[in-house]
């Protein structure tokens, strides 16, 4: 019987994690007979969006969502959304998918393409101007701290894009995460004088990229209750487990296919897939491509709010062993 490496850690992962080996039979197996009886687990389960743009984008998506942490997923064909954002309970992180978007704030406007991550400081007002456009959002509760350095950052423009021109534009201001039924106000602003204040105001938007060049787990951002990162491996056989004793962990996958292993199912992963592993579970990835997913770490539950797609089924240890002889 194969064993395995698994680390356990502990959110805010400022303490190396425990190592033990394990017989992967047995952790991926069923309890002993015993007086206990634990909750009947529910299945991993994956939430599919497409990751390239189409025609038939449909509406915006709340995918998981708590307290602390929503995830949102958008789609924008070419134009923007012609009203100004300002959140007063949440620092907004964007991740650009596919296509280009514009980002227009109160702190100047930026271009974003696909890999790319920028964070809007709570009670910044926004805008955005899509061209084939997905994106994701993630709206968290408490600031957000950079842990990489900038590539590049906004700018005041007279212009920001050729088509524009001045004019009165709506402003919603909202509370707490920003969701459904959180709106507070909305009334009329002069987007020339609101762009303007770019040149009063000295602070900038930071855009973060790890780059090709950062293999391994890449942390991201960070604040109390939420880290934000990204993994990219050139290959991986599965056989080190990873077990958050404390928190909750959403992946979506950027680029490559894997199978990811759990104590409550293994699910083929693709392209434009979330996932979300539960406080507790072990996990790990086989795979014989490159891979690249983002992951965000709660302290606090997740809980999931669009359908999910499909579940995780069990594999014993043999059907493991043939995925990594592949």
């Amino acid at each position: 019987m194969s064993t395995v490496q698994e680390h356990l850690d502990i959110f805010p992962f400022d303490t190396p994690p425990v190592v033990l080996t394990r017989r992967e039979a047995l952790l991926l197996g069923d309890p002993v007979p015993s007086t206990v009886q634990a909750p009947e687990p529910s299945p991993v389960e994956a939430i599919h969006y497409a990751p390239r743009y189409s025609e038939q984008k449909g509406p915006q998506r709340n995918v998981y969502e708590s307290p602390y942490l929503r995830i949102e997923r958008h789609s924008m064909a070419h134009g923007r959304q012609r009203f100004y954002h300002r959140n007063t309970g949440a620092d907004e992180i964007s991740y650009q998918v596919d296509g280009q978007r514009l980002l227009m704030t109160e702190l100047g406007s930026v271009d974003l393409v696909p890999g790319e991550f920028v964070r809007l400081p709570n009670g910044v007002a926004h805008d955005n101007y899509g061209r084939q456009d997905i994106h994701l959002l993630l709206y968290v509760s408490e600031p957000a701290a950079e842990l990489l350095p900038a590539r590049r950052t906004s700018a005041h423009r007279e212009q920001p894009f050729p088509e524009w021109q001045p004019a009165v534009v709506n402003e919603m201001v909202s509370r707490d995460l920003a969701g459904p039924g959180q709106y507070l106000v909305l009334a009329p602003a002069d987007e020339r004088l609101l762009l303007d204040q770019a040149l009063n105001d000295p602070r900038r938007l930071a855009v973060l990229d790890p780059g090709d060049e950062a293999a391994g787990a890449c942390w991201i951002y960070r604040s109390t209750h939420v880290w934000i990162g990204r993994m990219r491996r050139p290959a991986s056989d599965g056989r080190v487990y990873q077990r958050h004793l404390n928190a909750d962990e959403v992946q979506y996958q950027v680029s490559g296919r894997r199978t990811l292993v759990t104590q409550r199912g293994c699910l083929e992963i693709e392209p434009g897939d979330f996932v979300r592993i539960p406080q507790g579970v072990a996990f790990t990835s086989i795979h014989h491509e490159p891979c690249e997913y983002l992951m965000l770490a709660s302290r606090h539950e997740i809980p999931q709010s669009a359908q999910g797609t499909r579940q995780g089924s069990r594999l014993d240890a043999a059907a493991l062993e043939r995925l990594r002889a592949r």
